[in-house]
This record gives C-alpha cells, sequence and structure tokens, in this order.
C-alpha cells in the first residue's frame, strides 16, 4: 500500500492540502441513490466512500467537508441511509456515502440486504480508491467496525479510519483514541496507516482530510 501521502508526524503539513481545498471550493452536486447493483452509475471517474456506524456523524461530515449545508441527510433518526448516495466532485472525484451500519432496531431483512449491497459494492467497483472508514472519538472501534473492516479485507479495498466528534472529548483522549485504534489494524493487510481526527464542528483535520480525497483523484495515483 501506498504511504506516501501522509506521514504520521501530526505536525507535518499534508502534500495535498491545497489541491483539496481547490478541489472542494469547486461544486460539489448530488446524483443519485442507488438500491441495487443495477442502479448504481455507471463506471466514470475515481471512487471513494464514506462508512460508519449509524450517528457515527457521516452526513454531518460530509456536510462540513464540502461546505453545503444539507448536501448529504443529517437525521436524528439511526439508520435512516438504506442506500449509496453518490455525489459528483467537480467530475474528478464521486464521492459515495454508504448506508449506516450496527443501528440493532434495524430490522434483520433490511440490514442483511444493506450489508449484501454493500458487499458486492466493494467487491465489484474497480475505479473504488479508499474507504473512509468513520469512528466515534468517544467510543472508539466496535464489533460492527471490525466486521467492515474484515469484509474490506477480504475485498483488498484500501480503508482508511476517520475519528469523527473530537472535539467531544479533550485533546489528550483524542491522542489515546487514535493510539488505540491504530495499535487495532497494524496487521490488517488493507488499512491505510495513518489516521484522521477530525470534528465537524470546530473544522479539525478537515484540511488534512480534503488533502488525501484529492491525492486520490490524481490520475496517477497508486493505492
Amino acid at each position: 500500500m501506498d504511504t506516501s501521502t501522509q506521514s504520521n508526524n501530526e505536525d507535518a503539513p499534508h502534500p495535498y492540502v491545497e489541491q483539496g481545498r481547490l478541489l472542494f471550493a469547486r461544486d460539489v452536486t448530488f446524483m443519485r441513490s442507488a438500491v441495487s447493483l443495477a442502479t448504481l452509475p455507471d463506471p466514470g471517474p475515481p471512487e471513494i466512500c464514506f462508512a460508519g456506524r449509524s450517528n457515527v456523524g457521516k452526513s454531518s461530515l460530509i456536510n462540513a467537508l464540502t461546505n453545503v449545508n444539507g448536501l448529504a441527510r443529517a437525521s436524528n433518526t439511526p439508520g435512516r441511509t438504506r442506500e449509496l448516495n453518490y455525489f459528483n466532485m467537480d467530475d474528478r472525484i464521486w464521492l459515495v456515502d454508504l448506508p449506516g451500519y450496527g443501528y440493532a432496531r434495524a430490522s434483520k431483512v433490511d440490514i442483511a440486504k444493506w450489508t449484501e449491497l454493500t458487499r458486492a459494492f466493494l467487491r465489484g467497483r474497480a475505479q473504488l480508491r479508499r474507504v473512509f472508514v468513520l469512528i466515534d472519538s468517544r467510543h472508539g472501534l466496535k464489533e460492527s467496525d471490525f466486521e467492515l473492516m474484515d469484509m474490506l479485507d477480504e475485498a483488498a479495498v484500501t480503508y482508511q479510519l476517520v475519528m469523527t466528534k473530537a472535539d467531544k472529548i479533550k485533546p489528550p483522549a483524542v491522542v489515546k483514541a487514535v493510539a488505540k485504534a491504530q495499535s487495532q489494524i497494524k496487521k490488517r493487510p488493507a488499512a491505510f496507516p495513518v489516521i484522521i481526527p477530525t470534528s465537524s464542528v470546530k473544522k479539525t483535520g478537515l484540511d488534512i482530510l480534503q488533502g488525501e480525497i484529492a491525492s486520490l483523484a490524481l490520475p496517477d495515483h497508486r493505492v
């Protein structure tokens, strides 16, 4: 796996921060919601995905990254996202919002349907560059997160952890949460080694994440 796009030194600027700023300053538009493989858009530019447990702050992070309020539908009802939502970023990269997982009140039928759709999508999209797995900084990795990472390891799809809601805990606790997660993924074959702590409210880490996404839009990128 390519680890050249970012250093483990948190004080070092991401080499693609400026490219990320320029990318996210351009138009980002909703494309479509896919409820099956047949309704996915035809292959186009590189794709990146956001995945995470229900209520991890996925919609809020997408809205904060793009500076478009309401682009991704945030809801107080866990498990609302039941399809793959596609967003077009200046025709350079497509952002995909995957259904939330780990919500116990969802029916077993719905859970099985979402899981199978996600699994089939991950295995079948050749242009998929990376899955950003969102983890609540306050709670760390849960069983459902490990299940998703098992699926990604099996499919050989590169994924990177993004810690959300970092403003909800003290800075030393954020460092501790990142270090713990780092140790938990270090032997996973498809895990990108750098974890990005973020806050949609304070805008913390968003420039780093934007830079990472911009690097994945480059035609010569190697996963």
